[in-house]
């Protein structure tokens, strides 16, 4: 399809359609279905967690054949209703105690299973803060506090999680160890750059290869301050986690049913739609989030400039999880922290516009998922009399796009798939 001239509200609505098409590619009841297993010989039981476990749960019981019981524990407000399998909500992304009871409930639910019987374990992002229960000698309130500290410290999700597979008795495989000899089907939407098992939700049904002594190694890096019953589970080698070879997992079965990467692919189909080259950087982009800012900044620039790397008019789409070191006390996220950064380094440049935001509808610490940046953003800021480098320094992006009327709030999209950024680079009139 040839391109047709777009204008700058024209230009947004293709960001948006861009996003909702990356969203819908990993709803459940689209992605779920075609991985369901047939019935066993005895019981099946269904468990799970993450933003994205209640609207999975409910597209298992409407696919699913035969009788089925189960539990799983969603995101306060990402519910919606089921039939056989009860929904439970808890808090994320510090953990509280109806995740803990949630978990206490799920490790009950699965003793005395028999090799007859089969253990479907819906799993997406969210899943560790919904998953907490402490090992035994740490409380509540200590995790809560290193979540805390993690999420505030720059340390990207490999590094966090792999501590929490160490300070858990659900976390790192020994979910799927309390469901043997039951054999047990793991269907999961990474939210994880790279979709490695261990990662999404902590691996609850994964073994892993990780330490105790890797876990108190990043504490150390990132100057994490921990609780004297975090340390001695640590050091002791208390919290070790089900490796690789446990018999117990023998037989267990790992399905990616929704990725990043396919999700941008949609996205990339969308704008390929609308007569745009479409360049797919990558669907695993760490680091902090001012920083892949710039470089982004940097690329479209020059594509802009230059028609290299990538001749314009065109859409750059990219995926991941950055991180942000909170230095401020502001109201901000990683996309939106992103995106404020990205306009202070366009700088006002006529022909670049960009989206970003979760995926799961809640980008940080506000329901808002994510925002627009265009060419007259700091102009129109400036007018308002908004400082975004005062927002920036404190990380208080939402307040600033809220105020523009760019933030873009969709809602609990109820599946997860992380970041999605789109820039997109149009070719002077």
């Amino acid at each position: 399809m040839p391109l047709q001239p777009l204008t700058d509200s024209g230009i947004r609505q293709l960001l948006l359609q861009m996003f909702e098409a990356a969203v819908q590619s990993a709803q459940p009841e689209r992605c779920l279905p075609p991985h369901l297993p047939p019935a066993p010989r005895g019981r099946t039981w269904v468990i799970g967690a993450g933003k994205a476990a209640a609207a999975m749960a409910a597209a298992l019981e409407g696919h699913w054949h035969g009788p089925l019981g189960g539990l799983v524990v969603t995101r306060y407000g990402h519910t919606v209703a089921t039939r056989s399998i009860e929904v439970v909500e808890a808090a994320h992304p510090v953990p509280d105690e109806a995740g803990c009871e949630a978990a206490r409930r799920m490790l009950a639910s699965v003793s005395g299973l028999s090799a007859d019987d089969l253990v479907i374990c819906l799993i997406s992002g969210g899943g560790s803060a919904l998953l907490p229960l402490p090992l035994s000698g740490i409380t509540l309130a200590e995790e809560q506090a290193l979540a805390r500290s993690l999420l505030a410290s720059g340390a990207d999700i490999h590094a966090m999680n792999c501590v929490r597979r160490h300070l858990s008795a659900i976390k790192g495989g020994r979910l799927a160890a309390a469901c043997a000899p039951a054999q047990v089907i793991t269907l999961a939407i990474s939210d994880i750059p790279g979709d490695d098992p261990c990662d999404i939700a902590s691996g609850p049904t994964v073994a892993d290869p990780t330490t105790c002594a890797d876990a108190l190694a990043i504490l150390e890096r990132f100057g994490i301050p921990i609780a004297a019953s975090i340390r001695q589970a640590l050091e002791s080698g208390r919290g070790e986690s089900v490796k690789p070879g446990d018999p117990r997992l023998a037989g267990q079965r790992f399905e990616l049913i929704a990725t990043p990467w396919r999700a941008l692919q949609a996205a990339a189909r969308c704008a390929r739609a609308a007569g745009l080259s479409v360049h797919l950087l990558s669907d695993c982009i760490e680091g902090e989030a001012t920083s892949v800012a710039q470089t982004l900044a940097a690329i479209a620039r020059s594509s802009a400039r230059h028609d290299e790397p990538f001749a314009t008019p065109c859409v750059l789409l990219s995926g991941g999880e950055t991180t942000v070191t909170v230095r401020g006390n502001g109201v901000g996220g990683r996309n939106v922290e992103f995106l404020l950064a990205l306009a202070l380094a366009l700088d006002g440049h006529p022909h670049i516009h960009a989206f970003a935001g979760d995926t799961d509808g809640i980008d940080g610490a506000a329901e808002v998922a994510g925002a627009w940046v265009g060419p007259d953003t700091l102009a129109r800021a400036r007018a308002q009399g908004l400082d975004a480098r005062a927002a920036l320094a404190r990380n208080d992006a939402h307040p600033f796009f809220h105020q523009l009327g760019d933030a873009h709030v969709s809602g609990p999209t109820l599946t997860n798939v992380n970041d999605f950024r789109a820039l997109i680079i149009a070719r002077p009139d």
